[in-house]
């Protein structure tokens, strides 16, 4: 097992101030952080913080076969868990009725696009599974933790006059421009151990355990992010604001009221996970 480098990304729409737990100076306006992979060693999904004070791009994703025959080596669904709110929080998640390629160009350039999506007020401790095809866009006042397939590769169809490259064909080529409906709903596998998600491209578990344990895959990477509570990790500190890599197995000592996040790439639930 190995702890994953954190990367601190500067952005216009990001915040200040931001929890103690990411060490981080707080004059700096952060939009992102990211844990990245090992050098030379690819993941097939990553995880990211996101900190919003304004309404990010309207964009989309494709899925894995648009995206392997465009050169890119997957697609990209992605899901957020919602951690923290403010009074002016919102995200937009599909639209808000059956569109047609054409509408759906037609309103990225004159900006009505922003009155098709459907945007909701979140809550605290909300998840949102978002398919490739999706059309999205995050909103202020949001803490997010994300996760998703690892490939930087998003077509934005509407980006509220910023200076930046729209890409409305390839977009719309990959949309379905419909009414979101959630594709999987999380169920309880066991005690403490809560299913996001299982979806084609990864899987996504919530963990409220506590105790020693030894953590095993099936050959599968295991992603390992804690959320709230402390713990150890073969003896080393697992904290919140840290992310690990598990590929062998690791020994876990969770302390009482700990929280964490397991994900790992493909279907199919790891059963004997924890032993």
């Amino acid at each position: 097992m190995q702890q994953l480098a954190t990367k601190i990304v500067d952005k216009p729409w990001g915040k200040r101030g931001l929890d103690p737990r990411f060490h981080v100076d707080p004059d700096r306006q952060v939009g992102e952080i990211w844990f990245e992979p090992p050098a030379d060693h690819p993941l097939d999904v990553m995880v990211k913080y996101l900190f919003t004070t304004e309404r990010l791009s309207v964009q989309v994703h494709p899925e894995d076969a648009t995206a392997r025959a465009r050169g890119y080596p997957r697609g990209k669904d992605e899901c957020w868990i919602v951690l923290d709110v403010a009074d002016d929080a919102e995200l937009g998640i599909g639209t808000v009725r059956d569109l047609t390629s054409a509408e759906v160009i037609s309103a990225a350039r004159d900006g009505s696009i922003v009155d098709l999506i459907d945007w909701r007020r979140p809550k605290k401790g909300d998840f949102i599974y978002n398919p490739a095809g999706t059309i999205h866009a995050l909103g202020p006042g949001l803490t997010v933790m994300e996760i998703q397939q690892a490939v930087d590769l998003t077509y934005r169809l509407y980006d509220y006059g910023r200076p930046r490259e729209l890409h409305l064909d390839e977009g719309v080529a990959v949309s379905d421009p419909v009414p979101y409906v959630a594709p999987f709903v999380p169920l309880e596998a066991e005690k403490g151990r809560l299913i996001l998600a299982d979806g084609p491209a990864f899987v996504l578990e919530h963990w409220a355990r506590s105790g020693n344990g030894w953590l095993k895959g099936d050959g599968r990477k295991l992603w390992l992010v804690p959320v709230k509570g402390a713990g150890t990790i073969d003896g080393k500190p697992l904290q919140p604001g840290s992310a690990w890599l598990v590929e062998d197995g690791a020994d876990l000592l969770l302390a009482e009221g700990t929280e964490l996040l397991v994900a790992y790439p493909g279907r199919g639930l790891i059963r004997e996970i924890w032993r």
